[in-house]
């Protein structure tokens, strides 16, 4: 395989490693990079999609204890069982809301001017949540949580189906406006992005396999390594970044970005969808 294009494959699979599980969007930074590659054909979506997979590895090596200890206690712990529960009660309007509108979103709100516009207003949700404006703390970790907790994240993160909105971000800041620390949002966040980002790259692999061949696992398997290590090394660094710092500043980058994506589109240095 072209030697230069597992060359983009890796540097697209460091920038979804690198922003998918901090409050920025993944989708945003993909589009531009894969515009600014010309790694943006059909076949490059899917890729895009599809490496979300390596990300979470990562997410899982990070959490393996409490995924191993979840799944050992589930028949006879009543709270690893609950918190199993959480994770599938805000999972589930996902998908029912991914499946009925996912097509609808993709044809009409890929462009240039509802990415910037949620980047700018995500960055602005960002400094109104970090201000003085979110309730008392009253979930501290994970474990506290009840079902209904978890579905108002789980629709939290229906507000990522449109793009530029972030997933992470969508869960985390949604779970600190609900009461949760910055710590348990940030947690429940990433456990949510399992089964949400896994789901999402195998039905996009089934539903685009015309696409694919043989040939292409190279491609693919450049961008699942680099997207894990990049990811591994960003989750590690945002769990230790939270102990001790807000997300004001990913709220200020999220505005800068959101300028540099009118920029693009109006200087016609990106050709976004309309």
């Amino acid at each position: 395989m072209d030697t230069v294009l597992l060359v983009k494959a890796a540097i697209m699979g460091i920038v979804e490693g690198l922003t998918e599980f901090l409050p920025i969007s993944s989708t945003g930074h993909l589009i531009l990079a894969g515009a600014l590659l010309h790694f943006d054909d059909e076949k490059a979506k899917v890729f895009d999609i599809a490496i979300q997979t390596g990300a979470i590895l990562a997410v899982i090596l990070v959490y393996w204890q409490k995924i191993r200890d979840t799944i050992v206690k589930l028949p006879s712990d009543g709270e690893a069982q609950r918190f199993a529960l959480n994770v599938l009660v805000a999972f589930i309007p996902a998908v029912i809301l991914g499946l009925a509108f996912g097509k609808v979103i993709k044809e009409h709100l890929f462009n240039a001017w509802t990415v910037a516009t949620t980047f700018i207003l995500g960055g602005f949700v960002i400094l109104w949540a970090e201000g003085r404006h979110h309730p008392a703390v009253r979930i501290h970790t994970i474990e506290e949580m009840r079902w209904t907790d978890a579905l108002k994240l789980g629709l939290a993160q229906c507000l990522a189906l449109v793009p530029g909105t972030s997933r992470s971000g969508a869960t985390i800041i949604g779970g600190m406006l609900l009461g949760l620390s910055r710590k348990a949002a940030t947690d429940f966040s990433f456990f949510l992005a399992m089964p949400t980002l896994i789901g999402a790259g195998v039905y996009s692999l089934y539903k685009e396999r015309a696409l694919l061949s043989m040939a292409d696992l190279p491609l693919f398997g450049v961008g699942l390594v680099f997207s894990f290590l990049s990811a591994w090394l960003c989750v590690r660094w945002l769990l230790r970044y939270i102990s001790s710092n807000s997300f004001v500043p990913f709220a200020w980058y999220r505005i800068a970005f959101g300028i540099v994506v009118l920029a693009t589109a109006w200087s016609g240095l990106v050709v976004w969808a309309e």
